[in-house]
């Protein structure tokens, strides 16, 4: 077993990393998605505008996809050197679903990102239009099997033991195990909002500006009715996602909801200062019953307490009671801005509130806080184990030195904030100079036009 101050550092390592990394997948899958949909309208309508957002958002995916992947690759190698006891004994079940991920999604994004980004005047609209669903298409697949290793770790199933290392018995079991349909569709759907409110946020900001009006004015429509759409969606999912937790990991959810006793007819918290020490919750707030209400569906219905297991099985209370609450809060703000939208779209008064487009402005970031708190709060959770109920985090860890890992850390902090500072001063300034006019070698092939090799690239 590993030493606790280098299980503690390789765990501050791996969440530094991944907190870095998943906001751009996070904001990729969407946004190819959303650029399937820009090339659809074009293809259909002939429309120049349509074509001036396809051209301004694909640099925004570009820049993105790249910070995504080079923010990614460090995490397959700390399984190596910080996590080798859980490679040795759980690489048989995780290594093929990871490997799964690069032979289909990843390679199927490499080839035709290219032909997306730079066929876009070599090729028919058709051809281009094909190569950007495949683009989207793999984004999409690359989820489903993250996620599934993911679940698999959260509510393992389909393997067995033996001599202390994990097997698949059934892959179908392995893959689709308890918890992943539903994760698979509450992930996807954050990543679609997640860029939805982006989409809207820069929207509304060249409304404020009085720049871009009829693209501007036009991607908030389209935003508005997305979010008023799939932001109910998932709070739907959420609930049910809610009922997986409550069933395979009641200690969890216990945290999430700040219950130290088990009790029917429990209170949702509305707030609390959970006091881990004395095992209780001071300052709280909440609403008589509604939370077994929403866990179980039943009033009286029962929520296993804290107390339940001793408080080495326990995860930290706090940042998982506290971050539920975030993602919580930002889905209701999220729900009001959609509403209040819709409410200003009767009579075409959606661009006069001020007000309105301010929020929407605000809230362009929310997505991500949303996704980082729902990923802390599902992460921290578990602990403490990494997979759950099987094998804890202080098992999995690298026997190595401490010094080693600080230093690795140092050098990953270092690393990554320059490359995120450079990487978002970059899209802030594609974001701030917004949709140009396509330039004449922008076009299709049909216009018979000169084109330069690296134009997409560039402005």
């Amino acid at each position: 077993m590993a030493d606790p101050e280098v299980v503690l550092l390789s765990r501050i390592q791996f969440g530094f990393v991944m907190s870095f990394h998943i906001i751009f997948p996070a904001f990729t899958i969407g946004l190819a998605s959303w650029l399937a949909f820009l090339a659809g309208a074009y293809l259909r309508t002939k429309r120049t505008l349509w074509r001036e957002l396809y051209l301004f958002w694909m640099k925004i995916f570009a820049v993105s996809f790249a910070l995504g992947v080079v923010s990614g690759i460090v995490m397959s190698f700390q399984f190596g050197t910080n996590w080798a006891e859980l490679s040795a004994r759980a690489g048989n079940v995780l290594g093929p679903l990871l490997s799964y991920e690069v032979l289909t999604a990843f390679f199927l994004e490499a080839t035709f990102l290219g032909v997306m980004l730079f066929g876009w005047r070599r090729i028919s609209p058709q051809m281009h239009f094909l190569a950007t669903c495949m683009v989207a298409l793999g984004t999409l697949v690359s989820t489903f099997w993250i996620i599934s290793a993911n679940s698999w770790m959260q509510t393992p199933a389909g393997y067995e033991i033996r001599d202390g290392v994990f097997h698949a018995a059934n892959w179908w079991q392995v893959i689709f195990n308890p918890s992943f349909p539903i994760r698979l569709t509450h992930m996807v759907l954050a990543a679609f909002i997640t860029t939805c409110f982006v989409i809207g946020g820069v929207s509304a900001i060249y409304l404020l500006q009085d720049r871009h009006r009829e693209g501007a004015m036009l991607m908030l429509k389209l935003a508005t009715a997305f979010a008023a759409i799939t932001v109910p969606l998932q709070i739907f999912v959420g609930d049910l996602h809610g009922l997986i937790v409550h069933e395979h990991q009641p200690v969890k959810l216990a945290a999430m909801e700040g219950h130290w006793e088990t009790r029917r007819g429990g209170p949702l918290l509305l707030f609390a200062v959970p006091d881990e020490a004395n095992e209780t919750n001071r300052y709280a707030v909440g609403i008589p019953k509604l939370g077994s209400l929403i866990v179980t569906h039943d009033l009286d219905g029962e929520i296993r307490g804290l107390k339940e297991v001793p408080p080495e099985e326990r995860p930290p209370v706090a940042p998982v009671f506290y971050g539920f609450r975030v993602m919580v809060g930002i889905g209701i703000l999220m729900l009001i801005t959609a509403f209040w939208s819709l409410l200003r779209w009767r009579g075409d008064r959606l661009a006069k509130s001020r007000a309105l487009l301010r929020t929407w402005a605000c809230m362009s970031p929310a997505g991500f806080i949303a996704v980082l708190a729902g990923w802390y709060t599902t992460e921290i959770g578990r602990q403490p184990y990494v997979i759950y109920g099987l094998m804890r985090t202080s098992e999995a860890a690298t026997a190595i030195d401490a010094a080693s890992v600080k230093a690795s850390l140092i050098a990953f902090a270092t690393v990554y904030l320059f490359v995120f500072v450079a990487g978002s001063y970059y899209l802030l300034k594609l974001l701030r100079k917004g949709p140009q006019p396509v330039a004449d070698e922008l076009r299709h092939p049909e216009d018979k036009r000169p084109a330069r090799p690296l134009s997409v690239a560039q402005g």
